[in-house]
């Protein structure tokens, strides 16, 4: 598992986040608080609040480095 912190501050941040993500066979978790919300779903992820970076959990066996690249514009840093 993947465990990084991601900032999806702006709609247009969000749809492009699950476009990006959304070709990949791995399961993506946004975890804020409580919740735990598959990354992959955009109504999910409005469910949460943005306006602070979220962590995002990656359950993959491979493509680690594509992954990686795919959401390297969203890491908070």
């Amino acid at each position: 598992m993947i465990a990084v912190k991601i900032s999806l501050n702006s709609i247009d941040k969000v749809k492009s986040f699950v476009n990006d993500i959304s070709g990949f066979p791995a399961e993506f978790d946004l975890v804020s608080g409580r919740y735990v919300i598959d990354a992959k779903s955009i109504m999910g992820i409005f469910s949460l609040d943005i306006s602070k970076p979220i962590d995002l959990n990656i359950h993959t066996e491979g493509d680690d480095e594509a992954i990686m690249a795919a959401i390297k514009p969203y890491l908070a840093e």
